[in-house]
């Protein structure tokens, strides 16, 4: 599928509106996804279940991420992406507001699974979206700023979320993840216009233009490459509690650091991605497993840990350069492709905490989530190399097809 055959001509206010639009649909979904992070012990507390066992409800979302990416994205193919947008983010909202009132541990593990599912196929979506609105030159930028809402979640959402957990309930997150759900939808009818032009394929030519080397190559770089900083990440509360020491108040501190790492590392992956094409995500993880690797040691001490988590967290520049990346090997099944992408990323969602939450049932200690991160960073770096070998190297990088613009 193309995403700009003939790029549209809009003013700045107007592509202003249509970024913010998607931008905020991300922030409602890296709000919905990141919130039971910063809530863990409070969870736990709640419905009477340990640490690690909230880690499973973590797992069930981006399961859920996995499974409904290419499903969604393959029965929305023949739809207009305005109208997929929407529905989506109508379905997210649904999938957030039963999480909020759930009655138990088992049916709060259904209902993230629920939400969960169209999770992928909105951020592949409008990814989409955001590349066809812009030059080709300036792809990674525009889907970085659209990606920009997934950070900001970590920035603001996230923090805001666990304050309002431990201050009123944590129900109340997923219900301030409903309601900005419902906003975007407002947003998305209000400023994207329907492109009647724009062109479609069908689910099985989408299918079919998807099995490419090149494709699960990245899709296996995301997928076990980024499960470091959610190894991290997902046990970042009890970390603070039980390893550094400090008070419940210091845990929408930590969080906030960490989403403005995300935030920046986000920027920066679009920054990267335009100079450096498929060299940035190498780049990128080496500096992530150099940076988790620096994790255990910095646990004890909350200045260190702070320093630490921004630097991390700043491995989410491997997102925009991997989206682009699969923009330009997925021609003909980039609605796939895009989604699961996301997919990719919530499999590193799922294998993280459950890493993690091995070595710490094992008694190595919370802190050690920051080597197995680092093996994980390791082990997506040899992948790159061997996605790398496949393009054909420096030469192959110049030479590669602007699939995106064909």
């Amino acid at each position: 599928m193309s995403t700009a055959n003939a790029i549209p001509t809009h003013s700045r206010l107007k592509l202003f509106l249509i970024e913010f639009a998607l931008a905020m649909g991300g922030f409602g979904i890296g709000t919905g996804e990141f919130a039971i992070m910063g809530l863990m012990p409070n969870v736990a507390e709640d419905l009477g279940v340990t640490e690690p066992q909230v880690g499973h409800l973590i797992s069930a979302y981006a399961m859920g991420v996995v499974v409904g990416a290419p499903i969604l994205a393959i029965l929305g193919a023949r739809l207009f992406r305005r109208h997929l947008l929407i529905l989506l983010m109508g379905f997210y909202a649904l999938g957030n507001l039963a999480s909020a009132l759930a009655s138990g541990y088992d049916s709060l593990l259904l209902f993230r699974f629920i939400a969960g599912l169209p999770h992928g196929a909105y951020f592949g979506v409008a990814a989409l979206v955001a590349a066809s609105l812009v030059p080709a030159s300036q792809r990674a930028k525009a889907v970085s700023r659209v990606m920009m809402g997934l950070t900001l979640a970590l920035l603001l959402g996230n923090p805001l979320a666990t304050v309002l957990g431990q201050y009123l309930d944590w129900r109340y997150a997923f219900a301030f993840v409903g309601g900005v759900s419902l906003l975007t939808m407002a947003l998305v009818i209000a400023f994207l216009p329907l492109d009647r032009n724009e062109a479609r394929h069908s689910p099985l030519s989408e299918i079919r233009a998807f099995n490419k080397p090149a494709i699960w190559f990245a899709l296996a770089i995301g997928a076990i490459g980024f499960a470091g900083m959610f190894t991290v990440f997902s046990y970042l509360a009890p970390t603070l509690l039980e390893v550094t020491r400090v008070e419940p108040v210091w845990i929408p501190v930590a969080l906030a650091v960490f989403g403005l790492g995300g935030f920046v590392g986000n920027l920066l992956g679009g920054w990267l991605f335009d100079r450096l094409q498929f060299r940035a995500v190498g780049a990128v993880l080496m500096f992530s497993a150099a940076m988790l690797m620096l994790f255990p040691a910095a646990s004890e001490s909350l200045p260190l840990l702070l320093v630490v988590c921004f630097l991390v967290a700043l491995m989410v520049a491997l997102g925009p350069s991997l989206q682009t990346h699969l923009m330009d090997v997925a021609s003909g099944a980039q609605t796939l492709a895009a989604a699961s992408h996301h997919a990719a990323f919530n499999v590193a969602n799922a294998l993280g905490p459950w890493l993690g939450g091995l070595t710490i049932t094992a008694g190595l200690g919370w802190q050690t989530t920051g080597y197995v991160g680092a093996a994980t960073s390791v082990v997506g770096l040899l992948i790159f190399f061997a996605a790398w070998r496949q393009l054909g190297g420096a030469n192959r990088e110049d030479a590669c097809p602007d699939a995106a613009n064909s």
